[in-house]
């Protein structure tokens, strides 16, 4: 274990528990940099990882008041695959808690609280016998909690056995949940794997018992579904904004993968303003073969500068790539959303992914291929109004579902141009929420103010 800071009366000890997946992690992550950033004398956070994590965020650069400490590893990396999610996943909940457990009892000074991930369903009944008080991570949406939520408590109080087709059957009785959100429940439900939904609504009916739910949104964002959540439990609720890599922006770009960075950012900076179309389709399922091809030749024929993001298919589709177009397997993506010549985003609906683009005023295009990123996709272009859908009307290639490319070249021109009357409005609304995230985390703003009362809480204890 990695020490740094120690000892001391009235120090704050927070130890922090994140899934092991890079869209919890990175968010946790974040936020323990921003409670350092508030408090740097005052509390110490270990924030602890799997050994395999470790060795990806090891040699990260983080605050003096943050150490990393390691557990082993939950299964062998060669079989953390999507198609083996639900494996992965159960076992996150079974193989962490005893190593966790023992952690604990090494750590000085003890622990005054602990930060834990709703998604490991374990470390609320850990901490309870403790009596540690936790506060419980949400990495999703404030909306995509509240749905689950009901859910539980309908699915309980019918006695109904966890069974896709009856829940589906049911949802439009659920009492709590709006029409539009039934609809993208009952998409959810059917579209996904049965097991995965069992696990997550055992997650969920775990929360009761916290002391604390920490959501990573702006409370200004979902602010109905907000007090409807604070109506329902006995304890603080805190919407404590992104839990993005806002602090690291003003840092030099050159500090972090300097090789790859040079390439788009300079790139980037040769575009025209708001000209180029920004991909990224997630980092653990992503879109597939035959619809990345469909994508790619769209894109080459529509004449739209776009930046792709692609992780292990990068060199595939680099040789696929045309002349205005600029493949990488990983970017800065925060920095590239808030890059001037950034004029959109087509994205897989990701919680995190949202944020970034909030925070940096980027349209979206949604691709929603997963769970939360359903609903997710319905929030941004129903509610929010900063974006638009990539419909699912579909020709069949290879035996699959595939949104063909003649679609998605006028869907990519129309989106992409800055002086038709939506594309106006889509930009008009993506500035308001970008205003609307900035003042949130700004001093007295409702995310910084709920970040200080937890940080006033659980530094009574």
């Amino acid at each position: 274990m990695h020490n740094s800071g120690g000892g001391g009366s009235g120090l704050c000890h927070l130890v922090a528990m994140p899934f092991p997946g890079r869209g919890h992690i990175n968010p946790m992550m974040n936020l323990c940099k921003i409670l350092a950033s508030k408090r740097p004398q005052e509390i110490l956070i270990t924030f602890v990882v799997t050994e395999e994590w470790f060795g990806f965020i090891g040699a990260d650069p983080k605050p003096d008041a943050i150490r990393l400490a390691t557990i082993p590893n939950v299964v062998p990396p060669e079989r953390q695959k999507a198609a083996n999610f639900p494996v992965f996943y159960e076992a996150c909940m079974t193989n962490m808690e005893a190593p966790f457990d023992r952690l604990l009892d090494r750590l000085e000074p003890p622990p005054t609280a602990i930060l834990g991930c709703v998604e490991l369903r374990w470390p609320i009944a850990l901490a309870n016998r403790r009596n540690i008080p936790l506060a419980a991570f949400w990495t999703m949406s404030a909306s995509f909690y509240s749905m689950l939520h009901h859910l539980d408590v309908f699915a309980h109080q019918r006695r109904l056995i966890f069974d896709k087709d009856t829940l589906d059957g049911e949802v439009e009785n659920i009492p709590g949940i709006s029409s539009p959100h039934l609809a993208d429940l009952q998409t959810v439900l059917r579209e996904n794997d049965q097991r995965v939904l069992q696990l997550a609504l055992e997650c969920i009916s775990k929360v009761p018992k916290a002391n604390y739910l920490l959501l990573t949104t702006v409370h200004e964002m979902e602010a109905e579904t907000i007090e409807s959540l604070k109506a329902i439990f006995p304890f603080p609720v805190y919407p404590i904004g992104p839990a993005i890599p806002y602090l690291e922006l003003g840092d030099n770009p050159s500090s972090v993968n300097n090789d790859l960075n040079h390439d788009y950012v300079k790139w980037l900076d040769s575009q025209p303003p708001e000209s180029v179309l920004y991909i990224s389709l997630g980092s653990f399922l992503s879109a597939s073969r035959a619809q990345m091809d469909q994508i790619v030749e769209a894109l080459n024929n529509s004449n739209v500068r776009y930046l792709w993001v692609a992780r292990a298919d990068a060199s595939w589709l680099k040789d696929k790539c045309g002349d205005n177009g600029m493949v990488v397997p990983w970017c800065d993506q925060l920095k590239v959303l808030s890059h001037s010549s950034i004029g959109g985003f087509w994205s897989h609906c990701g919680w995190n992914s949202i944020l970034e683009a909030l925070f940096a005023g980027a349209p979206m295009l949604t691709f929603p291929l997963f769970l939360d990123q359903v609903p997710n996709s319905s929030q941004i272009v129903d509610e929010w109004k900063n974006g638009c859908k990539v419909e699912l009307e579909t020709s069949k290639l290879d035996s699959e579902e595939i949104v063909a490319k003649e679609k998605i070249e006028k869907l990519v021109r129309r989106f992409m141009d800055l002086e038709s009357q939506d594309g106006k409005q889509i930009r008009r609304r993506a500035r308001e929420i970008k205003a609307m995230c900035h003042r949130a985390i700004g001093t007295g703003g409702s995310s910084d103010g709920n970040l200080d009362a937890f940080i006033r809480d659980i530094s009574k204890l």
